[in-house]
């Protein structure tokens, strides 16, 4: 077994589609980032890269590479869940946890759960998505952007 960590962090800003998990919901702002800014999956590619020993989302999708500009971060976890599966391991268990003020998120984790298993290959049981503010402290708690924790258990196949 192999178990990886992964946090990113991404500014909200006017004019972007809000993406979690794959999800996109109704709200005045989006992530900013090279990408579509998915600070969930961003979070959940980092754990698995990490378990796997293979760096980070930076090293494998740069965000000076113009071929990742407004990339899908659903697409971009696909690579690395088939770098995994070539690797010779599966999902154990992914747990994560997406930290902002607004919006609830509540409604939108089934889905997200869903999008992860259905990317990742594995049975939704092994995946938790859950949500918390920080009770308007910090950075999220200003809504000046959001964060996102992962931890990923890899076991060989």
């Amino acid at each position: 077994m192999r178990i990886g960590i992964g946090y990113d962090v991404h500014r909200l800003t006017a004019g972007r589609k809000l993406i979690l998990g794959g999800v996109t919901i109704p709200f005045d702002r989006g992530l900013d980032g090279h990408s579509d800014a998915d600070v969930l999956t961003h979070a959940v590619m980092d754990a698995i890269l990490g378990a796997l020993g293979q760096g980070d989302i930076g090293k494998l999708f740069p965000d000076t590479d113009p071929a990742y500009l407004g990339a899908d971060s659903m697409r971009l976890l696909k690579i690395v869940a088939d770098r995994m599966n070539s690797a010779g391991y599966l999902i154990g268990n992914l747990d994560v946890v997406l930290i902002a003020q607004k919006p609830k998120i509540s409604p939108y984790t089934a889905e997200m759960k869903s999008n992860l298993a259905k990317t990742l290959g594995c049975e939704e049981s092994r995946i938790n998505v859950k949500a918390t503010t920080e009770e308007h402290l910090g950075f999220t708690g200003r809504e000046e952007g959001m964060a996102a924790e992962a931890v990923c258990l890899l076991m060989e196949n």
